[in-house]
């Protein structure tokens, strides 16, 4: 794999803190504004929200500069989203710098994916986008847990300040070690919407949006529900992330090394078990053992679907992929806005704090459903183009005559 995947997965790290760490920070935050808990998960649905705005903006605006230009545009504006959280007086200006952070997010991942899939082969392109969100995975292991933990001890504040410092390292990782590649010429904005009227593209992003909603479902107030319920202290949180993070590493990795051999069954596998252990999440959150388990399993399947979810965007958009996978990062988030939004809304409801985890499971059984519709619709059209293939005499004097 080429060094310039170590380059976007060091930003990948960067904007993977970010996201996640406002998980554990919650209570703190919450305190020092003097809102609700539910009230505080809007840091993580206006973030959500705005990686589904920004990918398609940032990602548009991109086409006029080279990837690697954009790439370390869009850490910059990671950078000042950070600094903006980091230094906010109220909180609708907390909010704010999580929406101007996120604005990065959907057109990095987006533009990495396709950087990091054009320096391989066509064989290892899931494996090279699994590489670089390893970065994301492994910000779950280190930097959310170790986040959490500064957070705790010495303010949300200064936490955000060295997530800031991280995007800084993101930047100089991408100027120095990610290769210069032109501008795509002969890519037109139209060509790339087309590539929305392809139903299994729509679909797959439907199913990113609904089964990686069912981990953000219940990951979002992990913190109240591991105090709350669970019976954790507010310090066992750090350690409990690190756990969820080793599960989202090794999901990962497990997503990508499957990804290019067997995707459907990986995404029905992977589906099925984050459906399942969310159920269950609702019984085992009452016990300490069996929900820190519990927690790595979601991480585990949860991520099992990203490789597999974006090299199938990749794979359905191949004529216009840039703003395609941009927009499925969007989805993942979009997803994540609306499972924050519904457990809020339960949370609010007084069903208590294991009660999203039954909106996640909910979330996460749809897209298995929409995973096995697109699987028949693909059969169904790859069927009748066989039989023409095999029954069509001459395809290629045919294809000479016409032009």
């Amino acid at each position: 794999m080429p060094l310039a995947l170590l380059a976007l997965a060091i930003g990948a790290f960067g904007i993977g803190t970010t996201e996640f760490v406002v998980m554990g920070l919650l209570p703190e935050a919450a305190a020092e504004f003097q809102v609700s808990i539910p009230a505080a998960g809007f840091l993580a649905t206006g973030y959500a929200l705005g990686v589904v705005l920004g990918a398609p903006l940032m990602t548009v605006l991109g086409t006029k500069v080279s990837r690697k230009r954009m790439l370390m545009v869009l850490m910059g504006l990671f950078i000042v989203g950070n600094v903006v959280t980091a230094a906010a007086p109220v909180f609708a200006v907390m909010v704010a710098g999580r929406v101007i952070a996120s604005l990065a997010h959907g057109a990095f991942f987006g533009i990495g994916a396709v950087v990091a899939a054009d320096l391989v082969a066509p064989q290892k392109k899931a494996g090279a986008i699994a590489l670089m969100f390893t970065g994301l995975t492994v910000a779950n292991v280190v930097g959310v847990p170790a986040g959490t933990y500064i957070g705790q001890h010495t303010g949300w504040r200064v936490t955000f300040f060295l997530v800031a410092a991280l995007g800084v390292l993101g930047l100089l990782g991408v100027a120095r070690l990610v290769p210069e590649q032109p501008r795509a010429e002969g890519v037109r904005l139209r060509q790339e919407i087309a590539a929305f009227r392809n139903v299994q593209v729509l679909l797959a992003m439907a199913m990113t949006v609904l089964g990686f909603g069912g981990v953000f479902a219940a990951i979002t107030y992990i913190t109240p529900m591991m105090t709350e319920t669970a019976g954790y202290s507010a310090s066992a949180v750090t350690w409990l992330l690190i756990l969820f993070g080793l599960g989202m590493v090794g999901g990962n990795l497990i997503g990508g090394r499957y990804a290019d051999r067997r995707p459907a069954l990986l995404l029905f596998v992977s589906l099925s078990g984050l459906a399942l252990v969310l159920v269950l999440f609702t019984l085992t959150a009452h016990n300490k053992v069996a929900a820190a388990v519990t927690l790595v399993l979601i991480g585990a399947f949860g991520f099992a679907t990203v490789p597999p979810l974006q090299k199938r965007v990749l794979d359905q958009a191949a004529d216009a992929p840039t703003l395609a996978s941009a927009m499925n990062i969007g989805a993942f988030n979009l997803g994540n806005a609306l499972a924050a939004w519904l457990g809020g809304i339960v949370i609010g409801a007084g069903l208590g704090y294991t009660a999203p985890n039954w909106v996640g499971a909910a979330l996460a059984a749809s897209a298995l459903v929409l995973a096995l519709v697109a699987g028949a619709l693909e059969r169904r059209t790859t069927a009748p183009s066989r039989l023409v293939a095999t029954h069509t005499p001459e395809p290629a004097a045919a294809l000479d005559t016409r032009s």
